[in-house]
């Protein structure tokens, strides 16, 4: 009896707790897309596992009713099934799927059965949506703009194929992309019956630009008219000069496809994310207000649909929109938006006019779509916990976790505390971070210190769940991580967004040492005389230059794909927009804004040992510049390493691959800080 009752026991016990290690953040499950069912009654959302054996993620569907009851896997195949979008009668979910060789729309069925394959496209299919009432269907392709079908481009592919010859003739930029050569296609959207009737038609014929954009526009940039009779989408149509314009219009096509596309919006820089209002009477979008510039505010714009009168909403709202979210009733405009550290919904009511309301504020909302009762069903992750679906009233004093994807794992690993604080930054402005603490903290220990340098330059280092640089991987290793969000970071208002351009290595440096300080004096726990400095794109610009202008708090950097040299960089890269704009101008017109704060300059005061890392398929920030810079530190004596990754792009993607990433930065770290 007294066996059977230990054995009980210990069988209840629960397991225990470990850091958090690289090893769990390649593990976790992550929810990656989701939509409510037109009954509000369920939700269909996307789950990615990771394969370790096959060094990738597997995409499943998954359902869950709105109470958060009823979990259960729909689909369970070894390729990809995504983008899931309900149909109208809520009887079954569309998506796409590779799984017959190719990616396609799907449809399943919630009575039971196997998926049918709806869409028969030569080509893969990248992004789609149905018409309101289920009978069309819109899917973007890449095509050659001058073949009238998808057979077309298919058998010029198979052409292209057959020769021996290998070289490619350009006469336009873009000639390579993120991480992808151009072959001259375009990514252009078609319409066709659900039935599969009639063949699929070009809706944008002869149009030598994309929808969605390339290289990660979606599903979001475009939509069917509320009758099903025309599309409004997205597209850069500015011929020889895309690769430095982010000229963005909205456009509207006939969904037959019988005449041309017709420009709605003549604003010089960005128009994107249509939505229309449950009436159908008013288009909403995002909008930027300055050419050139892309991380320029997003304005949210209401266009009567009628007679084209636009209004601004965000006029005396200092915050970049990132989604929105028609309410029901459509008097109620939501949108997504990130704020001072957070990314939080916001509600704006169209009938005062007045800045939006704040739903809720804290964490990473990245998504929202409309529940039961006036609820929002919402995405939300935090640095100590990765995303789930919650519910949450309208006024967010209601909130409630639907999903637990990662119930299981998260029973078994202990995070790092996470603190926000904030000290007086460059021009004496407020200026926040983070730090989390390490886990198993003992206040009376000293810890080394990962400074932790964000990208973009126009991002942040927030309250939220990365799958690349996240703090938790630091802190479980036993250090101290800190991220700042100097001038430059979003979500503090355009203004300080705005404080970077022309100024990489000024007020943002400022604010990396007076953080670091603030932190070295907040946080006892900090030892000082164990400081290491890491990151990447901007980032990674940034310790190449601190490195010479900053260095003697760090006993060791890791610089991953950053510049070295900002004015060979503009020549290097594809998106000519950026540096143009960050730089005040073309280099051969405006060379002083090139050589402001350019690391290349610094390289004889380099002392500090560097790790570097880049990818090769990085095309936004090329691989010779990586290879610059362990040239440098080799040729000057400097420890240092070099890790490369040949099938990489400007991220670290596979499994694989990260597990070595961080395993080689983490024993960098160790290597200096902890002799």
């Amino acid at each position: 009896m007294l066996l059977i009752s230990l054995t009980a026991l210990l069988a209840a016990a629960p397991a225990p707790k470990h850091a958090y290690t690289v090893q769990d953040q390649v593990s976790l499950k992550r929810l990656q897309d989701f939509e409510v069912s037109p009954d509000l009654t369920r939700i269909v959302y996307v789950l990615r596992t990771t394969d370790l054996e096959a060094n990738k993620g597997r995409l499943d569907l998954w359902l869950v009713n709105a109470d958060g009851t009823g979990t259960r896997q729909l689909t369970n195949h070894a390729e990809a099934d995504s983008d899931p979008r309900w149909a109208p009668d809520g009887k079954s979910v569309y998506f796409l799927s590779s799984r017959s060789g190719s990616n396609q729309v799907w449809r399943l069925s919630l009575d039971g059965g196997e998926p049918q394959q709806v869409s028969k496209s030569p080509l893969d299919v990248n992004a789609f949506r149905l018409s309101r009432d289920g009978s069309t269907l819109v899917f973007a392709a890449d095509v050659f703009p001058d073949c009238d079908t998808l057979d077309c481009t298919q058998k010029r592919l198979d052409e292209q194929a057959k020769k021996k010859a290998t070289g490619r003739i350009f006469d336009q930029l873009f000639v390579r992309h993120w991480d992808s050569w151009s072959d001259g296609r375009r990514s252009h959207l078609f319409v066709a019956p659900v039935s599969a009737a009639t063949a699929p038609v070009d809706i944008m014929k002869k149009m030598n630009a994309d929808a969605p954009s390339k290289p990660f526009g979606g599903a979001e940039e475009f939509t069917f008219t509320p009758d099903g009779k025309a599309v409004v989408f997205t597209a850069r149509d500015v011929g020889r000069e895309e690769a430095w314009s982010t000229n963005l219009d909205l456009f509207v096509s006939a969904a037959d496809g019988k005449s041309a596309p017709k420009k709605l919006t003549t604003n010089p820089a960005t128009d994107t994310a249509p939505v229309f209002s449950p009436d159908g009477r008013s288009l909403a979008y995002l909008s930027m207000n300055r050419p050139g510039y892309e991380a320029d505010k997003q304005s949210v714009i209401v266009r009567s649909w009628a007679d084209g009168k636009e209004k601004n909403l965000s006029t005396s709202w200092d915050r970049s929109a990132g989604s929105l979210l028609w309410s029901a009733d459509g008097k109620t405009l939501y949108a997504v938006a990130e704020d001072l550290g957070q990314s939080g919904l916001f509600a704006f009511d169209l009938a005062s006019g007045a800045p939006p309301r704040t739903v809720r504020s804290r964490g990473n909302l990245s998504a929202a779509q409309l529940g039961a009762g006036g609820s929002l069903i919402v995405a939300l992750d935090t640095l100590t916990a990765p995303s789930d679906l919650f519910s949450l009233s309208a006024d967010g004093a209601s909130f409630k976790q639907l999903t637990q994807v990662n119930a299981e794992a998260l029973a078994t690993i202990k995070f790092g505390e996470p603190e926000q604080f904030n000290f007086t930054g460059a021009n004496g402005d407020k200026v926040y971070g983070y730090v989390v603490k390490p886990v198993d903290f003992d206040a009376k220990k000293k810890y080394p210190l990962a400074f932790l340098i964000h990208g973009g330059p126009q991002g942040s280092f927030g309250d939220h769940f990365h799958y690349r640089w996240n703090p938790q991987t630091y802190a479980g290793h036993g250090y101290v991580a800190v991220m700042i969000d100097f001038h430059g970071s979003t979500g503090y208002g355009q203004g300080f967004t705005d404080a970077i351009n022309g100024d990489w290595g000024g007020k943002p440096l400022e604010d990396l040492q007076k953080g670091l300080a603030a932190a070295l004096g907040k946080y006892a726990f900090i030892d000082k005389g164990r400081v290491c400095a890491l990151g990447a794109s901007y980032g990674g610009y940034m310790i190449n230059y601190l490195a010479g202008a900053w260095n003697e708090p760090f006993k060791c950097l890791v610089s991953h794909d950053g510049n070295l040299d900002e004015s060979m960089a503009y020549y290097d890269t594809e998106e000519l927009w950026f540096p143009e704009w960050e730089h005040g101008g073309l280099p051969w017109e405006k060379p002083e804004g090139y050589q402001k704060h350019n690391p290349v300059n610094l390289v004889g005061k380099w002392k500090v040992p560097m790790l570097v890392v880049h990818g090769g398929k990085d095309y936004r920030v090329v691989d010779t510049q990586g290879l610059s810079v362990f040239t440098a530190l080799q040729r000057r004596g400097i420890p240092s390493k070099l890790l490369y990754f040949p099938d990489e792009n400007h991220w670290v993607l596979k499994p694989a691959n990260s597990i070595l990433w961080h395993e080689t930065v983490l024993g960098w770290l160790d290597q200096w800080t902890k002799k």
